[in-house]
């Protein structure tokens, strides 16, 4: 299922994309049980938000091995975190600030990963019952506050700087998709999950054994090489295999 959250005549719901393209309204827990609901509404005719309003996004930093090279960096013996606020919190086809404190910011395509119920201390093998589904996620960095600042958080962590979305798509194996970043239509990254160093399950259970995941969390499973900055005006993409493509405009 590629499950949507809309708005659409100032109400906010889920739905369900049906394969005509349709949007099927959906009642219920997103992280429970969902249940359609009045009949299908065009996509044109509403407005897709951020698939979930998580209460952290717990991402991961230097997880493919070409980025730490591109980046003069070791590759981690264990998962390096940082978070990113809710308040980053970005809808797809939304608007990138940049900020005026900045002088670079960059585009990093990641594979999302969205918690459907609490997790704490959760084994590798049983990782999957806790995950809801995956959907597409742009870390955008201020990259000279981030070398400045000689840590991640003000320069990961603007407002719009979590841009989130389309969809949530339940089936799919997160082993080995596809990923790419286009930026006003040029390829600048282009990789699979499969190069990950720290897999999704391995995510799972390691960061639930710092903290606990609750319903709608986000974990962002890092960027693979090509990071690059972007300038206001600019139009970026991040298209995953199987999901979808987020966009956004800086300004």
């Amino acid at each position: 299922m590629r499950l949507i959250r809309y708005a659409k005549n100032g109400s906010v719901a889920y739905g369900s994309l049906t394969r005509e393209g349709e949007v099927q309204p959906l009642a219920g827990d997103p992280f429970g049980d969902l249940r359609p609901e009045g009949g299908p509404i065009a996509l044109a005719l509403v407005r897709p938000l951020a698939p979930v309003v998580p209460s952290k996004i717990v991402a991961v930093g230097l997880n493919y091995r070409d980025h730490a090279e591109e980046q003069g960096l070791n590759v981690p013996e264990e998962p390096i975190l940082f978070l990113k606020p809710s308040t980053a919190l970005l809808d797809p086809e939304g608007q990138i600030v940049y900020p005026e404190m900045a002088a670079r910011v960059d585009y990093e395509a990641e594979l999302a990963v969205v918690i459907k119920r609490a997790a704490k201390a959760v084994p590798v093998e049983r990782a999957r019952e806790y995950i809801l589904g995956y959907t597409c996620f742009n870390d955008v960095t201020a990259r000279d506050l981030q070398n400045k600042d000689r840590q991640w958080t003000r320069a990961k962590s603007f407002d719009t700087f979590a841009p989130l979305g389309p969809f949530i798509v339940d089936d799919l194996d997160p082993g080995s998709l596809e990923i790419r970043c286009f930026l006003n239509g040029t390829l600048k990254q282009r990789s699979t999950t499969a190069h990950l160093v720290f897999p999704v399950e391995r995510l799972v259970s390691f960061i639930s054994r710092v903290m606990t995941l609750l319903p709608g969390d986000v974990i962002a499973t890092g960027t693979p090489a090509g990071i690059g900055p972007m300038q206001r005006g600019d139009h970026v993409a991040v298209m995953i295999e199987g999901i979808g493509t987020l966009k956004n405009v800086v300004v």
